[in-house]
Formats: C-alpha cells, structure tokens, sequence
C-alpha cells in the first residue's frame, strides 16, 4: 500500500534539499502517518486506519462517520 492518508488522500510532495552552497537535489516530504485504531460507534467495533496526524485532529471534531462518508470510503472493509 502506498504512503497516503486514508480519509484524506494526502501523499508526498515534491521538494528540493538545498545546501550550504545553495545546489538544489531533488527529495521528497512524506506525509507523517500513524497507525490508528478509530472506534467506530455505528459497526460497534474498530477500526484500523493509516492515518496523516492532520486527520487525526479533524477526526476528533467531525467523527468518523462524516470523514468516510466525504472520502468516499467502506468502513466495513476495514
């Protein structure tokens, strides 16, 4: 499975590494994830996620339900 958040999409960017010299290479800024277990109130059990730390706060305030929902994701699948 790729490096992308569940219940939001967000996936690396693109950036460059610049040093003292100012040369640019080319690295990428991953996107920090966590392994979370959600309690899922309406399938009463958990559920596993991949999750970006963004989305962990956002979960806390719209509930689990509402950002699936928006993701357009199955609970039941996972």
């Amino acid at each position: 499975m790729s490096r992308r958040c569940q219940l939001t999409g967000k996936k690396a960017n693109n950036a460059f590494a610049i040093s003292h010299s100012h040369r640019r290479t080319k690295r990428l800024q991953q996107v920090n994830l966590q392994n979370k277990r959600v309690w899922w109130a309406k399938g009463n059990r958990w559920v596993k996620l991949k999750l970006s730390t963004k989305a962990i706060k956002t979960l806390e305030k719209k509930g689990i339900d509402a950002m699936a929902k928006e993701a357009g994701i199955n609970l039941n699948h996972y």
